[in-house]
């Protein structure tokens, strides 16, 4: 299996992290240490900018959660109709040639799916099987690209479209001050990524999947998730995350690599979704790695924000437009996410 292309896409709406805080500072209501609270985590949070769906006067201390949502589906669509074409003119592959649809996103509603949605818009197959799923947050855009190589390793000439869309900012709860809160609404942004991923009887350019592992932290649900409820989507977010980071997935890491007869000095590119700084600063102390070797996640937050499942994908496909890369290359793409767990995949070029 071979991911052949990946493209990503974003709204419109561009906004330096400093004005983000202080129009978060007037939406919550914060005053004085709170406010200073807010701003301090924002300034040291790497990031310069974010996306939004929407412009920014158009969200609100009200913000309805059925109105977010119906903003969300279409939001959804366009950025995701975007990217899927832009994904396969990249991969030249057309649309009728896709076999199965895998959609992910962790901050929207919708039956039907956005994949069913998107089937006419794209001229997708009556047949095409698809893969709606919801939940797995971060960690999906790792583990979509995964799935799609299950689903080939019995169809050898099959073609996956992948696609993640996540509009982070529609999830937005100004009533809460909590410190996962105010931590998280200076981390996420918006934007979507697709991927088209062939089986092993097509050609394509793009690196091959020689491996896969999905790795489950038992009685961790707590670390990270939603509190759904008519509120909308609140953030679970624990401070055990960058922990886990340094000291549970370098283990996870050996474990994959040595069962197949590597050891972390074999891998030329990592491929890290950027949970954070102090998830990229733990995936850097706990692998041994220096700051030049996720300069690609670094890159992306700066830019971005965390966009949830679509991260790791954007900073694959930096990896693939770099022409730097040389075959033999050996890459390692890592994402974690609520459950809690992780999802490796190696990638040769």
């Amino acid at each position: 299996m071979n991911i052949a292309a990946v493209r990503s896409s974003f709204p419109q709406h561009w906004y330096d992290q400093k004005a983000l805080t202080e129009a978060l500072v007037r939406l919550m209501g914060l005053r004085d240490r709170d406010a200073d609270r807010l701003r301090s985590f924002h300034a040291n949070s790497g990031i310069e900018g974010r996306f939004l769906v929407q412009p920014l006067e158009r969200y609100t201390a009200d913000l309805d959660f059925t109105v977010a949502n119906k903003v969300w589906l279409q939001g959804a669509l366009d950025l995701g109709e975007r990217a899927c074409r832009d994904a396969l003119a990249a991969a030249g592959v057309r649309a009728d040639e896709v076999d199965a649809i895998v959609f992910t996103t962790v901050t929207g509603l919708a039956s039907p799916s956005v994949d069913a949605r998107l089937v006419t818009r794209l001229g997708l197959r009556p047949d095409i099987k698809r893969m709606p799923l919801f939940g797995l947050g971060c960690v999906a855009g790792a583990a979509t690209i995964a799935r799609a190589a299950d689903f080939l390793r019995g169809k050898p000439d099959g073609v996956v479209l992948v696609l993640s869309v996540e509009l982070c900012s529609l999830t937005l709860q100004t009533k809460d001050q909590s410190l996962a809160n105010l931590v998280s609404v200076g981390l996420f942004g918006d934007g979507a990524a697709a991927a088209v991923v062939v089986g092993e009887a097509r050609e394509a350019a793009g690196p091959r999947i020689a491996a896969t592992r999905s790795v489950f932290y038992p009685d961790t649900t707590d670390v990270m998730g939603w509190d759904i409820g008519a509120h909308g989507f609140r953030i679970v977010l624990s401070a055990e995350v960058p922990t886990v980071a340094r000291e549970r997935v370098p283990q996870d890491v050996d474990a994959f690599l040595g069962a197949h007869g590597l050891t972390r000095s074999a891998i030329r590119r990592w491929i890290a979704h950027p949970g954070g700084p102090k998830v990229l600063l733990g995936l850097q102390e706990g692998l041994g790695l220096a700051q030049r070797d996720l300069q690609p996640s670094w890159d992306c937050l700066a830019r971005a924000g965390n966009l949830s499942s679509a991260s790791v994908l954007m900073i694959l496909e930096q990896h693939l437009r770099d022409p730097a890369c040389k075959p033999g290359d050996l890459g390692l793409m890592l994402a974690m996410g609520p459950g809690f767990c992780s999802e490796l995949l190696l990638l040769r070029w």
